[in-house]
């Protein structure tokens, strides 16, 4: 049923693309939605590892980190340029430490500049919550609020490539329909399909109540319909 829907979406976005010589080459996200029976009583973000990344090689990310002791702003970002070059992690586009981001990242319009240029941020959780008074909300409404990374993890390259190569499911507690970004359509359908199912097993086990509360699961790209891939029996609603 998901491959069906899967290829269904694919060809969609081909024969679209044909009609749509503008940008023949661009290719669009792939999301999947989930509906819930029940709200949950609190808002969460659901990490979902992905096995084959959803991000083109040209995203750019961006790394927040905790300011060193003794080091200026500029020393610290290189040390930890260093670090990550040392790991072999290539994919972070700009580093930025904490002193900097309250110094160069006051104003609304630097902030907004900010949250146009990177596809992904990333934040050493050492920092984590001191970041949200920084950054204003529209970091949050659109859904761009940093990952928090464990720099000092043993397999740094691990913990990095987990999150930029994964994705999230922002559970909300206003509504029961959330999305998660899954693949694009420039990927492989087995890609995808294999994407959907490492999915479904995370929000099987994260969810709030688990997958009892999952009520319908539906693959869409922007322009396309939304197709069902799962639904539940009523007889989960006996809960």
């Amino acid at each position: 049923q998901v491959k069906k829907a899967v290829e269904a979406l694919l060809a969609f976005a081909r024969s679209k693309a044909k009609g749509d010589a503008v940008a023949p080459n661009e290719s669009e996200n792939v999301h999947l939605l989930v509906t819930v029976w029940k709200v949950p009583r609190v808002a969460r973000v659901i990490k979902i590892p992905l096995p084959h990344g959803i991000r083109p090689e040209t995203a750019e990310v961006c790394l927040f980190t905790k300011d060193e002791p003794n080091l200026s702003a500029e020393q610290t970002e290189n040390l930890y340029r260093k670090l990550l070059i040392q790991n072999g992690i290539r994919s972070v586009s700009q580093i930025i430490s904490y002193k900097t981001l309250k110094k160069e990242y006051k104003l609304f319009e630097a902030k907004r500049r900010l949250l146009n240029r990177f596809d992904l941020f990333l934040s050493d959780d050492r920092i984590r919550r001191l970041l949200p008074s920084h950054l204003g909300k529209h970091f949050y409404e659109r859904k761009k609020a940093p990952l928090s990374v464990n720099l000092k993890a043993r397999n740094l390259a691990k913990e990095l490539q987990k999150h930029i190569q994964g994705t999230t499911l922002p559970v909300t507690n206003k509504g029961c329909c959330y999305t998660a970004r899954i693949g694009h359509t420039g990927m492989k359908a087995d890609e995808i399909l294999d994407n959907i199912i490492a999915a479904a097993e995370v929000i099987a086990k994260k969810l709030p109540k688990n997958w009892k509360n999952v009520k319908i699961l539906h693959l869409k790209t922007l322009k396309s319909v939304a197709l069902p891939i799962f639904t539940a029996n009523i007889s989960n609603l006996d809960e």
